[in-house]
């Protein structure tokens, strides 16, 4: 539940952080009556995000095992994309993301439509609800309710977090939070790499490929599946969304995986000691 609800915390408090960002702006310059357009985007983004969501959810179900597992590396690899990629366009912009909305919406208003705000929002907030469909496929193919569970978690907290930062006016360090959050991420974003190439070279044995020793067990702890520790189990659960943490690897899963951490955790890290140090 800790990686569902982490990854739905992040994508909801980006939304609603610049759902924040929108009515305070208005609030600010004495435009209420335009609020109810922001309305109508956030709640058309959320029906077409949740539709979205039920039809990859019921696709999947009806796919046989050789497309399913197709499906899974597929949903893994593109997850771990955009993750990646949303990981780290933050880095550059999560530190100027209040003034740039504030650009965005000014240019809106000036043209007086409704359209293009209610637009503007619906864009935002399905782009977060998108990506969280892709990043949470892997784990409603394993556990439907305790996702949906870390779902619901995550998005009460995203919008608690961002109603005392909409009180505060925005006073918390979002750089801060994006960094820590980023490397926590990257994490995840490295389990579903190493998952989308496990789920592949179970496909490759399925139609008989040969693909030699980077199919062949890297190791294998012998722990049953009824022992805390096993990824599908209570702990070992936790340790596989968190670190992608299995009892048993393909020497290509090994590989492919301590490859993203490598070149990932050093980019990151390099992107905010390069913007501290500029500032």
């Amino acid at each position: 539940m800790l990686g569902q609800y982490l990854i739905t915390f992040r994508e909801a408090f980006e939304a609603a952080l610049i759902s924040a960002i929108i009515f305070s702006y208005f609030i600010r310059t004495g435009r209420r009556e335009l609020m109810r357009f922001v309305w109508y985007g956030i709640y058309m983004a959320t029906v077409v995000s949740i539709g979205l969501g039920t039809f990859i959810w019921l696709a999947y179900g009806i796919l046989q095992r050789a497309f399913k597992l197709i499906f899974e590396a597929a949903a893994s690899l593109v997850a771990s994309v955009v993750l990646s990629t949303m990981i780290y366009w933050m880095a550059f912009k999560g530190k100027y993301i209040k003034k740039e909305m504030e650009r965005r919406i000014e240019a809106i208003t000036k043209k007086g439509t409704s359209i293009g705000l209610m637009s503007l929002t619906f864009i935002f907030v399905f782009r977060e609800g998108l990506e969280t469909v892709l990043f949470l496929t892997p784990f409603l193919q394993n556990d439907v309710e305790v996702t949906i569970i870390g779902v619901a978690i995550g998005i009460i907290s995203a919008i608690i977090l961002c109603y005392g930062i909409f009180l505060a006016s925005m006073k918390i360090n979002l750089r801060k939070f994006f960094y820590f959050t980023s490397l926590l991420l990257i994490f995840i974003a490295g389990g579903f790499v190493g998952y989308g190439i496990h789920e592949l070279i179970e496909y490759f044995e399925l139609i008989g490929a040969n693909i030699g020793w980077l199919a062949e067990p890297a190791y294998d702890l012998n722990i049953p599946e009824e022992n805390i520790m096993h990824h599908k189990n209570i702990i070992g659960s936790v340790l596989a969304v968190m670190f992608g943490y299995t009892v048993s690897a393909e020497r290509a899963r090994i590989i492919v995986h301590l490859l993203y951490l490598l070149i990932a955790f050093p980019s990151v890290i390099l992107v905010y000691s390069s913007d501290d140090d500029g500032s």
